[in-house]
């Protein structure tokens, strides 16, 4: 299968493993919930020493540990009307897209319709995980097909390893066709069997955008769809809700290619295209993708993705709004120094500023779930 990168050149994708996340955030399955009651001193309470009300946080990397841009990160509002109760659920990020921890309830202010909502309550939320690993399973060239046959298994048992008991994932391979090599309700012998006994891909067309449609309606339980194009799946990545993210193995496909010298069949590849149609496609839906140098790379972007997905902000609060019902509501969160109203000052523990990214809808709708 092809993908057309820009007008005429047309890039044989070959170079794809491709994880779907979506994380269960209405269960909450475990909650950390910081004591506001007493804060303590120092840098458990993220509270720097003869700094006022400072905040620090711990040093994270320099550069994002992705490739490309990260698209927009979903937040999800509910609203139960009985008790008015609002309950936000969202991520808050330095410019590299790394979590920041050690942000208090004091230092969140949200305002509904413009008016400052009191009694705030927060909490850091570590919801369990469904994971659709996707996995290229042939493509036309004998060579590159080996290096996939070594290299498939390794990612796929790494992220075994990084899935928590709550979690669940299903493996699914393509070639031809979409291939359902272990589902969610199995248990870990059949995932690590699957990654275990995945030889070497045959030769074979592959279909790398009837395979990712698939999956994203298999992660939403649709199956309306015909051949599928380019377009047809970046609107899919928008528009389903679910985060792609790309573990893409271009480099590694390079290097190998070389081997072969400028004769090579696979020589013509695009592969720079390749990579930037693969971090769009991450970047539409939400998700992340990472070009990885070897496989050495992988914890750290295992530990990147299950961050992103994994941790949120959990804010809950009674409307002051008297009604149960109504038009939507405009809905903002300011993170502040309590002391002064202004903006909050974070710093890294080498007391570098960082800045701070809220990523939040702007309005919801005032029924029993809004997402």
């Amino acid at each position: 299968m092809t993908i057309t990168a820009r007008s005429g050149i047309a890039v044989p994708l070959l170079l794809l493993i491709c994880l779907f996340g979506s994380a269960e955030w209405a269960r909450g399955l475990l909650r950390q919930k910081p004591d506001s009651s007493s804060p303590p001193s120092g840098q458990q309470s993220g509270q720097a020493p003869g700094r006022g009300s400072q905040l620090t946080v711990p040093s994270r990397p320099q550069n994002p540990i992705y490739s490309g841009e990260q698209g927009p990160q979903k937040s999800d509002i509910q609203f139960v009307p009985a008790t008015r109760t609002v309950t936000i659920k969202l991520q808050v990020q330095d410019p590299n897209g790394y979590f920041l921890p050690n942000i208090r309830r004091e230092n969140f202010a949200v305002y509904e319709d413009g008016v400052r909502q009191k009694n705030v309550d927060v909490e850091v939320e570590h919801a369990a995980v469904s994971l659709a690993l996707l996995v290229e399973a042939g493509g036309r060239y004998h060579e590159l097909n080996k290096l996939l046959g070594f290299e498939i298994p390794a990612i796929t048992r790494h992220a075994l390893e990084v899935l928590g008991r709550d979690d669940k994932i299903a493996v699914f391979k393509y070639a031809g066709k979409l291939e359902n090599l272990a589902d969610f309700n199995q248990g870990r012998e059949v995932l690590q069997s699957a990654s275990d006994h995945f030889n070497a891909p045959p030769v074979s067309e592959t279909n790398f955008y009837d395979a990712l449609l698939e999956t994203l309606n298999r992660m939403r339980d649709l199956s309306d769809r015909n051949k599928a194009s380019y377009q047809q799946v970046l609107e899919a990545a928008r528009t389903s809700g679910t985060p792609i993210y790309v573990i893409g193995l271009a480099e590694l496909m390079k290097r190998e290619a070389a081997t072969y010298g400028p004769t090579a069949p696979f020589a013509r590849i695009d592969w720079d295209a390749a990579e930037k149609q693969l971090e769009t496609i991450a970047k539409d839906s939400g998700g992340r993708a990472y070009m990885i140098q070897s496989d050495v790379d992988l914890p750290a972007v295992y530990d990147d993705i299950m961050e992103n997905l994994r941790i949120r902000y959990a804010i809950s609060y009674v409307s002051s709004n008297p009604s149960s019902a109504g038009p939507p509501r405009s809905i903002r969160v300011d993170l502040i120094d309590p002391k002064t109203g202004q903006a909050l000052k974070i710093r890294d523990a080498s007391g570098k500023p960082v800045a701070a990214k809220v990523y939040l809808q702007e309005t919801f709708t005032p029924k029993s779930a809004s997402g």
